[in-house]
C-alpha cells in the first residue's frame, strides 16, 4: 500500500477545500493531503515557539495563539488564511489549550 492511501486527512482540513453548499472539494486528493501535511508539520514545529512565548512574554494561551496567526496569515508563511487558522486551531489541540477565538486576518 502506497503512503498516499495511508494519509488520513481529517474532515476539518478537507473542509477548507469545499465551497458553500457543495460536497466535492476544490483541488484533487493529493494536493489536499501534501497541504495537510504540511500544516500539521508546521503547527507541531510551532509548539515549542507558542510554550516559549507564553513564559517569556507572560500573556495568556489565547494572545499567544491570536500572535502566532497574525503571523502565519497574508502569505509569508506559505499558508493561505484558511490554512492559517486550521494550523493555530490544530497548534491550540495539540498544547491542550481552550480553541481560540481567532480575529480575522
Amino acid at each position: 500500500m502506497s503512503d498516499e492511501n495511508q494519509v488520513v486527512v481529517p474532515p476539518s482540513f478537507i473542509a477548507l477545500f469545499l465551497p458553500p453548499g457543495r460536497s466535492k472539494p476544490t483541488q484533487p486528493r493529493e494536493h489536499i493531503a501534501r497541504r495537510h501535511e504540511l500544516c500539521e508539520d508546521m503547527a507541531c514545529m510551532l509548539v515549542d515557539t507558542a510554550r516559549d512565548k507564553l513564559w517569556e512574554l507572560g500573556i495568556t494561551e489565547a494572545d499567544v495563539l491570536q500572535r502566532i496567526h497574525r503571523g502565519l496569515c497574508g502569505g509569508a508563511a506559505g499558508l493561505d488564511d484558511a490554512e492559517a487558522g486550521w494550523v493555530t486551531h490544530r497548534l491550540a489541540e495539540i498544547l491542550e489549550w481552550p480553541d481560540p477565538d481567532l480575529a480575522p486576518p
